[in-house]
């Protein structure tokens, strides 16, 4: 199981950071204006999502890119913020109800925390500690 959770993981991450370069458009005004930059900051979360991502195929490399990426979600957590502030609804754009915006920050933003968290390498002494 743990296995084909990495797998989706993997797959997210290749997935929603290739959407950044596939259709920038979408992000844009999702960026809170006092950022500078907009379009290098979409393009740099496209590349580092999905470098991270394969970062975490290998063993070696995974929990840099676990602890990485639960890093890149917290910087993201502005953008949630601003989404809800501006009344969840990009003009021309994504526009959803407000307890969308509200769902997205609060319950799947955790989770992606939360499953990002449960695939980093244990040491073998965490590990023995926990079982036991």
């Amino acid at each position: 199981m743990k296995q084909i959770s990495l797998i989706f993981l993997v797959t997210f991450y290749l997935l929603a950071g290739f959407n950044h370069f596939r259709d920038p458009e979408f992000y844009y005004p999702l960026i809170p204006p006092h950022l500078p930059f907009p379009k290098l900051i979409n393009i740099l979360s496209g590349v580092f999502e999905m470098a991270l991502a394969i970062l975490i195929i290998p063993k070696k490399t995974r929990n840099t890119a676990v602890y990485s990426l639960i890093v890149l979600l917290i910087l993201f957590i502005p953008s949630h913020v601003y989404f809800i502030l501006i009344g969840s609804c990009i003009p021309e754009g994504l526009c959803v109800p407000p307890w969308i915006g509200w769902m997205r920050l609060l319950i799947i933003h955790p989770l992606l925390l939360w499953w990002l968290w449960s695939h980093r390498q244990r040491s073998s002494h965490t590990t023995r500690l926990a079982s036991g």
